[in-house]
C-alpha cells in the first residue's frame, strides 16, 4: 500500500496540479462571439447580393456572407452574447411579406439565443441604433420552415431574411 501512495504522490499529484494550474490560466470569455466562424455557401451570398442590386439597396458585406446596413450607430456600450437586448423589429421575406414584428411594446431577447445573423451584427450597434440585416438562409433558419401557432408556414425553408431592428437598450 505504501508503494502505491508513494507512486500516486510522485507522479499523479504533480500532474493534477499542473493541469489545474494550466486550465486556470486559460480564460474562456463566454461573452464574445466569433462572428466569422460560420460562413455561408457562395450561392447564398450571391442570392442576397442579387436581391440588394435588383432593389437598388446598398449594404455592407460581412465576413460570414451576410449583409447589413447601420442606419444609426446609437451610443453607449455594445451588446455582447451575455446581454439581453430590448428591441423593436420587423422581419420580412424578399417578397416584402412580414413574417414577424414587435407590437407597440419592445421585446427583450437573449442575444446568445438568437439566430446567427443577429449574433453576427447586433454587437456592432449601440443602444438607440438602427440596423437592417440581410441574412442568408444558413445564418437564419436554413432548410427548416417556420410555422406560426396555427401551423401555417410563415418562413419557407431556405429563405433570405430581412430584419429592420431598433436597439433600444442593452441589459
Amino acid at each position: 500500500m505504501y508503494k502505491y501512495r508513494s507512486f500516486m504522490k510522485k507522479f499523479f499529484l504533480p500532474l493534477i496540479v499542473m493541469i489545474t494550474l494550466a486550465s486556470g490560466c486559460k480564460k474562456i470569455d463566454l461573452c464574445t462571439w466569433d462572428d466569422c466562424q460560420a460562413t455561408v455557401p457562395p450561392q447564398e451570398t450571391q442570392a442576397v447580393q442579387t436581391y440588394l442590386t435588383n432593389n437598388g439597396l446598398s449594404a455592407t458585406p460581412h465576413c460570414s456572407g451576410m449583409f447589413y446596413r447601420i442606419e444609426a450607430p446609437g451610443a453607449g456600450e455594445y451588446p455582447t452574447m451575455c446581454n439581453n437586448i430590448s428591441v423593436h423589429y420587423i422581419g420580412r421575406l424578399t417578397d416584402g411579406s412580414i413574417f414577424d414584428r414587435t407590437t407597440t411594446q419592445p421585446v427583450l431577447l437573449d442575444l446568445s439565443k438568437m439566430i446567427t445573423g443577429w449574433k453576427n451584427i447586433m454587437p456592432r450597434v449601440k443602444p438607440g441604433g438602427r440596423v437592417v440585416l440581410y441574412i442568408p438562409p444558413s445564418l437564419g433558419y436554413g432548410p427548416y420552415e417556420q410555422r406560426d401557432q396555427s401551423g401555417n408556414v410563415v418562413i419557407p425553408a431556405n429563405s433570405i431574411l430581412i430584419f429592420e431592428v431598433d436597439l433600444l437598450s442593452v441589459q
